[in-house]
């Protein structure tokens, strides 16, 4: 008898945690991480100059986005040690990646689309869209702000498809830098960092 109830104890437990796990917001957020990769994104978008259909002006992209990437992490999963919050075996991280990693992934199969279409001019507005998507659908388990930054990056990705090809690069400026920077400010000082 005392092992069924030790049994049914320990179950309870695991129930009470699993609750509690999806219960929780994923906040490992990099704030100074978000302001660091708005500051390449602007670097990105003074060197690189207007979209011109070149594989220099993609590439350039494509390295801030590498760049932008590896800060994320490295920041995130600082953020996350720093807090005694295990980053990959958390069910909120977990649930953010299940609605952030999909739109990347469109992206990622989208730009060579793109490109092999003379399309490179146009990447910017589709390059926001779907990280703004990104944003919004995986921030649903994240703290409120994340799915409104998501919202903020569609509006320079509507511009960017509305407006000449010329300005693709100071949408993403815009977007990419402006508001990861502004967005990491108020991430640092709501959540930690």
């Amino acid at each position: 008898m005392p092992d069924s109830i030790q049994a049914h104890a320990a179950e309870q437990i695991r129930y009470i945690r699993d609750t509690m796990s999806r219960a929780t917001e994923f906040t490992a957020l990099p704030g100074w991480g978000g302001v660091a990769m708005g500051v390449t994104a602007v670097a990105t978008a003074i060197v690189s100059g207007p979209p011109d259909n070149s594989l220099r002006w993609i590439g350039l992209w494509l390295a801030d986005a590498f760049t932008a990437a590896a800060i994320g992490l490295a920041t995130m999963a600082r953020k996350a040690r720093r807090s005694g919050t295990p980053l990959l075996s958390a069910a909120p991280a977990y649930r953010f990646a299940l609605g952030y990693v999909p739109p990347l992934v469109a992206g990622i199969v989208l730009t060579p689309v793109f490109a092999t279409l003379d399309l490179i001019a146009r990447l910017p507005g589709c390059w926001l869209l779907l990280y703004g998507t990104a944003l919004a659908s995986g921030g649903v388990n994240s703290v409120r702000l994340v799915p409104v930054m998501g919202v903020c990056f569609m509006a320079p990705a509507v511009v960017a498809f509305a407006a000449p090809a010329a300005w693709g690069h100071w949408m993403l400026a815009t977007g990419f830098g402006g508001l990861h920077i502004v967005f990491g400010f108020v991430i640092a000082r709501r959540y930690g960092g």
